[in-house]
Order: C-alpha cells, then sequence, then structure tokens
C-alpha cells in the first residue's frame, strides 16, 4: 500500500434551492483549485428563513485530498 498525506479544509456551500445543490455547487468550485478530492463531510446545516419561508440552506462541509508529493 502506498502512503498518502491528506489536507482537510473547512468550505461554507449555499444554495436558494436544496442542501445538496449547496453540498455539489462548494465541491465544484473547490475542485476548480484543489486536485485528488477523496471525500467530503457535512458538519452543520443551517439556513435562512424569509416571511416564513426557507430563502436559502447553507452547508458547512469539511473535504478531503490527497497532497501531491515527489517519489
Amino acid at each position: 500500500m502506498s502512503k498518502h498525506t491528506y489536507k482537510v479544509i473547512e468550505l461554507v456551500g449555499s444554495s436558494p434551492d436544496s442542501i445538496e445543490d449547496a453540498i455539489r455547487s462548494a465541491i465544484a468550485d473547490a475542485s476548480r483549485t484543489i486536485r485528488h478530492i477523496g471525500w467530503f463531510e457535512v458538519v452543520e446545516t443551517r439556513g435562512h428563513v424569509e416571511n416564513g419561508q426557507v430563502a436559502h440552506f447553507q452547508v458547512a462541509l469539511k473535504i478531503g485530498f490527497t497532497i501531491d508529493h515527489d517519489d
């Protein structure tokens, strides 16, 4: 088995449509600059209410990715 070093960062995704869309958009945005994303963990879910209706979803998540190294 090869050796790996992982980095974990926290992100907050948001969406007016759904929790799933907030997660997907956060990961898609992060993948533009971060390579080797391998997993995510939802750590908090919250939202914004306007006039008695859910107006926005926010999802805090951790993502893990492999650090490049020379072998």
